[in-house]
């Protein structure tokens, strides 16, 4: 969850708040999952509207820090440690009236430097939200130059891809790198700074090295399903993206789902589709002005969402997404090994 810390007190204050509990219209009796429980100010909101929550977070930490507030609204609060595209499963609790996704990158985990999301302090090279499975570094130091490139590209949309695999490749066979700072300065060595460009130029590649790392896309698409198949009809799919890639996917998913995406191009049409969702309201929400200045990192945000109807789940057909053929190694280090030859 994309989070910015409250500057009087600490806390930290969840991206697009009041738009989100709006358009998820919360209320006492019903049950909403927070797909992205991260320090739980959507989770605390809806629950102070007398609804019930079911939160998940792949973060153990995150988890671990929510057991005062489950222990607070003891009974409406159940947090489940894992990842939200397992919303399915969590939904054997109780099928939800509303679910609400907030995808990225918490700022309690790009603050903590021995989590290795960010290089503004020096700390691992690591970036796993659910500490398990292959690190950043294993994909810097192990993977194919190509590999490296397309990931960078793609999920960066880094113009240097390239050039900074070939670095990468090259610096690892005498020096393997394990640091944030080493990498981010090897990046900037090789490509320069150009004082009029406010971002780091190791920005893009951090980037695309988290998405990979956590597998992001593939979770968010899997998880959008996994809601459609979950929710009650009259339920309501909240979701808000940071990133460009992410907004891509959710919006091609509520137009497929509403019936104004044309259908699957590799299912045959032998009957009219059945809207799953309808949309809420004119379509994208963006932060106001007073909440960009607020909050840096809400900038970039954008939400969107659905209510699904009482037609059953359309099937499902990756393919509309564009997402890329790039290395799938993120599920457990044993595949990770086989994948390497190990």
């Amino acid at each position: 969850m994309a989070s910015s810390p409250d500057a009087g007190n600490g806390r930290h204050i969840p991206v697009l708040l009041d738009e989100v509990i709006a358009a998820l219209q919360p209320a006492k009796g019903q049950l909403i999952i927070d797909g992205t429980f991260g320090a739980g100010g959507y989770t605390k909101r809806i629950l102070e509207t007398g609804a019930s929550v079911t939160a998940v977070d792949r973060d153990p930490s995150a988890i671990q820090a929510g057991r005062a507030m489950e222990k607070e609204y003891a009974g409406r609060l159940t947090l489940v440690q894992g990842a939200f595209s397992t919303l399915d499963q969590v939904a054997l609790l109780g099928a939800p009236n509303g679910i609400v996704l907030d995808i990225g990158v918490s700022s309690m985990q790009i603050d903590e430097a021995e989590r290795g999301f960010s290089f503004q302090k020096d700390g691992p090279l690591d970036m796993r939200m659910s500490s398990t499975g292959p690190s950043a570094a294993d994909v810097v130091n192990r993977l194919k130059i190509g590999d490296l490139a397309r990931i960078f590209n793609f999920l960066g949309e880094e113009r240097h891809a390239g050039r900074i695999a070939r670095m990468i490749d090259k610096r690892r066979v005498t020096e393997p790198f394990t640091r944030t700072r080493d990498l981010a300065n090897a990046i900037e060595a090789l490509v320069g700074r150009n004082p009029k460009v406010p971002i780091h130029p190791a920005t893009r590649v951090f980037q695309a090295l988290r998405i990979f790392v956590n597998d992001e896309l593939g979770e968010l698409v899997r998880a959008l399903h996994a809601a459609e198949r979950v929710l009650k009809p009259g339920g309501r799919l909240v979701v808000v993206t940071f990133h460009s890639l992410e907004d891509r996917i959710v919006k091609r998913f509520f137009s497929d789902r509403s019936g104004t995406g044309g259908g699957s191009r590799h299912l045959p049409q032998l009957e009219q589709r059945l809207a799953s969702f309808t949309p809420v309201g004119k379509g994208i929400v963006a932060p106001s002005e007073a909440e960009a200045l607020r909050n840096p990192r809400a900038r970039s945000a954008k939400l969107r969402a659905g209510i699904r109807t009482d037609n059953p789940p359309l099937a499902e057909d990756h393919s509309i997404y564009g997402l890329p053929n790039l290395p799938i190694f993120h599920e457990t280090q044993s595949l990770f090994d086989k994948r390497m030859g190990s």
